[in-house]
């Protein structure tokens, strides 16, 4: 592997995480997609998608059309019951703008690359021609 190679892997993982209130401001100013993982530390799957799919999706560039934030439903339990639908985690959270208005979609439990990058091509693509939610909690 060549330097160059492993200088953009590590920086890649050491990409900083955005604060879920960083990412919506961001959001609202470019009108990108937000895609919001909403799990615990102690939970399998949610360490599983933050060790390993969220990681791959950013290395693979699959990342790079939406925003990306996480929350932890026990350090922001809050938000979280805002954010989710139902109880299970992890959820994956994608809101995505046609116009003036949102709309929402997720996928809920542990998730693999390919499922995650199937996810987000069919909803970005779909999200045109589909108004829905706007997200609901911000600034938090």
């Amino acid at each position: 592997m060549s330097l160059v190679a492993v200088v953009v892997g590590l920086s890649l993982a050491a990409a900083p995480e955005l604060s879920y209130a960083d990412a919506y401001r961001q959001m609202e100013q470019s009108g990108r997609p937000l895609l919001v993982l909403v799990g615990a530390d102690w939970c399998p799957g949610c360490r599983t998608m933050k060790a390993n799919t969220v990681p791959e999706l950013r290395k693979a560039g699959h990342l790079e059309t939406v925003i990306y934030a996480q929350v932890d439903t026990d350090k922001q339990p809050d938000l979280s019951r805002r954010l989710m639908r139902g109880a299970s985690i992890p959820q994956l959270l994608l809101f995505t703008r046609n116009g003036d208005e949102w709309r929402r979609t997720q996928l809920t439990g542990a998730q693999n690359m390919v499922e995650v990058r199937a996810f987000l091509e069919r909803e970005i693509a779909s999200h045109q021609s589909k108004p829905g939610a706007t997200p609901r909690a911000s600034n938090d």
